[in-house]
């Protein structure tokens, strides 16, 4: 099955997008894929209204240029297949980029990580931030560093089995990392963290247990997550057949500790070239990678990333305005 049929990769200008853009034109052809290459222009204020304004005339100027660069980025590529599309957008980035996905059904954003100079050790730059936490389609974002293809990429899966918008949202990472571990050819791990909720307290001398009862809790409590985690990736392996299964051999990891901490520190130990992973959910799934947790981990990890939303999001930026 054809994971994507829409795809939009968004060149930064000055920015080594080749590899990147490659990745793009790869995952098009292997998805047989619609792929449309934008650039962003900043608008030069509302005199753009007047054609005949030396401000529109600066503004047509630099739309010519900004998409003669992107059709050198297409030849450089040495792309073959389907007819690639060129748009220049104009006005702020992140709201254009989106407001480009809403009016074209876009199921797929591609774009090389933003310059993250005088951000310190933060790999994701403020453009980049808030496509993750607006943008209503996946996001991938590629670090431009790195070589094309993966050797080791991991995914990350929140628990909540009550829940169907949770269960569907680990559907949907497990199902791309899957195809893209394939066309990779890449070893997959799936990671889930899990804590015993108020273990301290149970620990504490405000309760009569002992630490016997508490480490049978937090036994059965693993016990628990350990049969889930096993269940739900042999459940999407599976589904893709048992040749896949027999080929990928996904590696499970169950790590205690705060999702916030426990990703980006295997992540890093795997040496994973992309992380794939949902960034925003409803307020009290335990586990799920949520909000500030799923900024946490963003601003720790050195990697590409795949980020995705919960069926249902709908982005707060609005369509016109």
């Amino acid at each position: 099955m054809n994971r994507f049929s829409n795809i939009v990769f968004v060149a930064e200008s000055g920015a080594d997008d080749v590899a990147a853009f490659r990745q793009a034109v790869a995952l098009a052809n292997n998805n047989q894929a619609q792929l449309t290459v934008v650039g962003l222009v900043d608008a030069l204020g509302k005199q753009r209204a007047n054609a005949d304004t030396p401000t529109s005339k600066l503004l047509d100027a630099i739309v010519e240029q900004r998409c003669e660069q992107l059709q050198m980025l297409i030849q450089s590529a040495s792309t073959s297949g389907p007819k690639i599309e060129v748009k220049v957008l104009v006005g702020m980035g992140f709201i254009e980029i989106i407001r480009e996905v809403l009016r074209h059904k876009r199921d797929l954003v591609i774009k090389c990580v933003e310059n993250t100079e005088g951000f310190g050790q933060r790999l994701f730059a403020s453009t980049d931030m808030k496509l993750m936490r607006k943008c209503p389609c996946p996001l991938w974002l590629i670090k431009s560093t790195q070589h094309e293809g993966y050797r080791e990429i991991l995914a990350a899966v929140g628990y909540d089995p009550d829940d169907t918008q949770a269960d569907a949202l680990n559907r949907q990472i497990l199902e791309m990392a899957t195809s893209l571990a394939l066309s990779d050819f890449a070893q997959l791990h799936v990671v889930h963290a899990w804590r015993f909720a108020h273990e301290s307290f149970f620990r504490s001398r405000r309760v009569s247990f002992t630490d016997s009862d508490v480490d049978a809790m937090v036994q059965k409590e693993e016990d628990i997550r350990s049969g889930w985690l096993e269940a739900l990736v042999n459940k999407n392996s599976t589904a893709h057949g048992k040749e896949v299964v027999d080929y990928l051999k996904p590696q499970l990891h169950l790590v205690k500790g705060d999702a916030s901490h426990v990703v980006p520190a295997l992540a890093n130990e795997l040496g994973a070239e992309l992380v794939i992973m949902g960034t925003v959910g409803r307020a009290g799934i335990p586990g799920l990678l949520i909000g500030n947790t799923a900024e946490n981990i963003l601003n720790q990890i050195d990697c590409s990333v795949l980020t995705i939303k919960p069926a249902g999001f709908v982005s707060p930026v609005p369509l016109d305005g």
